[in-house]
């Protein structure tokens, strides 16, 4: 690994950790969940027991909680909140399950409204022709433990069309609470997996606006057809 990549690296771990240490103490009263592997299928634990990445913990700050959930979106939309790195699953009676997040960089970020079109466990990899030029990756990667898109995928559809956005897993959950993909919205395999279980197709998922106070949407336009997602190349 280069000298300048090592320096970069640093640099979004640091970052990480300042995040998480503001985050810290303006946080909302959280209660955090463990995993439970009981509840993963047998292919689940077969293949994350061979993943070589590391298991690095996430920051306390973006390990998954009950957190109180003031928005306005209706019980079991989803909601991310770029800027702090969490998506939250909007639950009844004021409540939310917040996971920490990687999201797309500055220049690759959108925001707006979308419906999950499909779902796949274990997804393979089909870079677009700017990854590919940009990171200089196959055309084509297979499922497996060390998929960049990880044990799930979310496929993001607006007006019955692929945006081309996915909420999945990563390779990389050291970089969970950063701001480094090319635009997709990553979680860790154990809670891509967790937020699978819980939402079915047709789920509203708000994206907010970069600084934005509040959603751009009401979620309860989108379940009656709405939709403005925005793709930014």
């Amino acid at each position: 690994m280069s000298s300048l990549k090592v320096k970069s690296s640093l640099k979004i771990k640091l970052g990480i950790l300042a995040a998480g240490l503001m985050l810290s103490g303006c946080m909302q009263a959280a209660t955090f969940e463990a995993t439970n592997s009981n509840n993963f299928k047998p292919r689940d634990k077969e293949l994350l027991s061979k993943v070589s990445y590391t298991k690095t913990p996430v920051a306390e700050p973006f390990r998954r909680a009950i957190v109180d959930y003031h928005r306005r979106e209706a019980p079991g939309s989803i909601v991310v909140d770029s800027d702090n790195h969490y998506l939250y699953l909007v639950q009844p009676g004021g409540k939310a399950i917040r996971y920490g997040i990687t999201v797309g960089e500055e220049a690759m970020a959108w925001s707006g409204i979308a419906k999950v079109g499909s779902k796949t466990e274990w997804p393979p990899w089909h870079p677009t022709k700017s990854e590919i030029s940009r990171l200089g990756v196959p055309t084509f990667v297979a499922p497996g433990p060390d998929n960049p898109m990880g044990s799930r995928a979310l496929y993001l559809y607006s007006g019955g069309k692929d945006t081309l956005f996915r909420i999945h897993g990563t390779n990389q959950p050291e970089y969970i609470g950063a701001s480094i993909s090319s635009g997709c919205i990553r979680m860790t395999n154990e809670d891509v997996i967790d937020l699978y279980d819980r939402v079915g197709l047709g789920t509203v998922v708000v994206v907010l606006e970069p600084k934005h106070g509040d959603s751009p949407f009401n979620s309860q336009m989108a379940l009656q057809g709405g939709s403005n997602a925005v793709a930014v190349q």
